[in-house]
């Protein structure tokens, strides 16, 4: 069975650029957060078979040609692509504003994702390269993880900018993630992304989990209610038991005398409920006072 994040990537591949320019951020995306991605060298390592699938139709629309290699099985029988052809290196640097003849630092080119439709394919590369998001059934947390600290920083703002909230950065092993932890802005980023499903499905697990702890709120309320009955009950039948032995039971008022009939009657019962068995029926506070009166005479006696 696959996994939730697979399944979400699987969904986002549907969606093919009709722009060139929405097919060049999203292979920015893509390589920003891939495996390898330098001026000598192109690697792109996946388990997705959609991804893979999509890989060589986006860089042909992005760049007019394809990889070097492609779905070879790497470990694991995870599929690879690679691009090691100079020209095809040098014609990549220069559409995202590199110069492969100086030193330099990867970071997000702004004039690429400079439209809002190009910030959401940038987005969906980085996801479907970089990315993960946990089965909702087991928590909340999204993430993209790229190597490069100005590009963590940067795709930060890009999320900032598009969907109006705030992720959150950490150091993993060398690299950078940018990640969600709450529900709502999950199910947003991947809306966002064009997964829908898998946003039901955040939105409903969260709703499932929001039901289940009301459930069991009422349930340990009720259990503690239980709780309380039994306690009551035991302390108001050892009184009557008190007062039986020491024969004051026959002398007792005759409202105290059915109180008290009624508890032994009934010991698993409420106070709500023993009020209404008493003729003519009481109120709840007036069947709690005479059951106190009787605890009150078997711990006078005692003294």
């Amino acid at each position: 069975m696959r996994s939730f994040s697979a399944s979400a990537k699987a969904e986002i591949c549907r969606a093919f650029p009709q722009s060139g320019c929405c097919a060049l951020a999203e292979c920015f995306g893509i390589l920003l957060f891939c495996n390898c991605f330098r001026n000598d060298a192109v690697k792109i390592i996946t388990e997705s078979p959609e991804f893979a699938a999509l890989l060589p139709k986006l860089f042909k629309k992005a760049f007019g040609f394809g990889f070097d290699t492609q779905a070879g099985e790497g470990k694991g029988g995870k599929l690879m692509f690679q691009i090691q052809n100079p020209d095809k290196l040098c014609a990549i640097m220069n559409a995202f504003g590199f110069d492969t003849r100086q030193t330099f630092s990867l970071h997000v080119n702004l004039p690429v994702v400079e439209n809002d439709c190009c910030k959401a394919a940038f987005l969906r590369g980085a996801f479907l390269s970089g990315g993960s998001v946990t089965d909702p059934v087991k928590g909340y947390h999204l993430e993209l993880a790229t190597t490069h600290h100005s590009v963590a920083k940067e795709s930060y703002l890009i999320i900032q900018e598009t969907l109006g909230f705030l992720p959150k950065l950490a150091s993993r092993s060398g690299g950078q993630v940018v990640y969600l932890k709450h529900s709502e802005q999950i199910a947003d980023f991947l809306t966002f992304l064009g997964a829908s499903v898998a946003s039901m499905g955040i939105i409903e697990a969260r709703l499932e989990h929001e039901l289940n702890n009301q459930v069991n709120r009422r349930c340990n309320c009720d259990d503690a209610n239980i709780t309380k009955v039994v306690e009551a009950s035991q302390e108001h039948l050892n009184a009557i038991r008190i007062l039986r032995e020491r024969g004051q039971f026959d002398t007792l008022p005759e409202k105290l005398k059915q109180a008290a009939l009624v508890r032994e009657e009934n010991p698993e019962a409420s106070l709500s409920e023993l009020a209404g068995l008493i003729e003519p029926k009481i109120s709840k506070p007036a069947m709690n006072h005479r059951l106190k009166r009787l605890v009150e005479l078997a711990m006078e006696e005692k003294k």
